[in-house]
């Protein structure tokens, strides 16, 4: 089955010297529109800085593709997580750095501030030197690793082609389980690989309103419910990311819209699991947002200033959607692991009644899910 594929364009593209004749830019330049102007750079670092006198060098970066070498290691746990929240033992291989789409609440505006050029990684066949340690350090556990941390996993894989090496390396390693996760319906390399159970692909699913109003440049929620159909029946396993939740008038009976609409694609039973989180930001955050995206409504909801620091939504508003959808999840009478992101044990055991696991158990649990 194929799907209608996202198409994002660039203005530039950078290659570190040392990176010429590496595999992603021998794909790159082989995929690349003939108008997309190149060129050779002793340090990616420069083309990776904000663009001088651009009058949103955020946006401006992310349509410059960066190709140099990642110097640090490839492997992290996942940076959301900390002794504050009930985290879900994820990790991170970080292959790429920002994205494409441009979303009004990512907080990427903030953490990529200084570096918005979209990087991604020639080496990256070197992470999985780091996953064969971690494996052999911790011999009969499981691990779930993404890449969809600071970048979307999937958009501009038409041009990189890392998911089809991704697959390739999970599929033949079987304490591990790969999350591909993804506003993109950008899936066709994925569906001619076998990916023998060990690979996830995970959306972000957000109602019509919010897609309309604050992800933009994305697949719609229908496209992406509808690629998520397609890499089941491929093989893959499928995952769901409620996350931000956003408070708005309507709200809780657009979201339970959503849940039916994904459910009449797919069987509950066919779900790996689920993940909630409400919208969150730093106060430099919101300021950026609000400044790139002044006509966005989803910015000017009921917040207030969190323990973390964070403004977050008005707690009863927040656990009110934590619990509508929660529960809709439950009348289907298939029980899909679920979890939030970014909460303390307190709310957990508010929406689910009961404490939450070690992260290292649920991370276990979700990569046999």
């Amino acid at each position: 089955m194929k799907t209608e594929k996202m198409e994002f364009s660039l203005d530039a593209v950078f290659i570190e010297r040392g990176c010429e004749k590496s595999a992603l830019a021998t794909r790159v330049l082989r995929s690349l529109p003939g108008d997309v102007s190149v060129t050779h750079i002793a340090d990616a670092r420069e083309a990776a800085r904000p663009e001088a006198g651009a009058s949103d060098p955020f946006g401006a970066g992310k349509r410059r593709l960066v190709i140099a070498r990642r110097k640090t290691p490839f492997l992290m746990p996942c940076p959301a997580g900390s002794s504050k929240f009930a985290c879900c033992g994820y990790l991170v291989l970080t292959l790429a750095s920002n994205c494409p789409m441009d979303c009004s609440y990512c907080f990427l505006q903030e953490y990529l501030a200084d570096n918005p050029g979209f990087q991604a990684y020639a080496n990256y066949a070197d992470s999985f030197d780091e996953l064969d340690r971690l494996i052999a350090n911790a011999r009969g556990r499981s691990f779930r690793v993404g890449t969809g941390e600071l970048a979307d996993s999937l958009a501009f894989d038409s041009l990189t082609g890392i998911s089809r090496d991704l697959v390739e390396y999970f599929a033949a390693h079987e304490n591990l389980t790969l999350e591909l996760k993804t506003k993109t319906d950008e899936i066709e390399s994925l569906l001619g690989i076998d990916p023998r159970g060990r690979v996830l692909v995970s959306w972000t699913l957000s109602p019509d309103a919010v897609y309309r109003s604050s992800e933009h440049l994305t697949a719609s929620p229908a496209a992406r419910i509808a690629a998520a159909r397609a890499v089941l029946d491929a093989g893959y396993r499928v995952a769901f990311h409620f996350d931000p939740l956003i408070a708005y008038d309507g709200a809780e009976r657009d979201y339970v819209r959503l849940i039916e609409q994904l459910l009449d694609t797919i069987p509950a039973k066919q779900i790996s699991f689920v993940s909630m989180g409400g919208l969150r930001m730093t106060s430099r955050l919101r300021g950026i947002a609000r400044e790139r995206f002044p006509g966005d409504r989803m910015l000017c909801g009921e917040d207030v200033l969190a323990p973390d620091g964070r403004l977050r939504t008005f707690t009863p508003l927040r656990l009110n959607l934590y619990r509508t959808l929660a529960e809709r999840f439950r009348m289907q009478g298939a029980e899909i692991p679920a979890y939030l992101c970014m909460e303390p044990a307190s709310v957990h055991e508010s929406v689910f009644g009961a404490a939450p696991a070690r992260p290292a158990t649920i991370g276990e649990r979700l990569a046999r899910a």
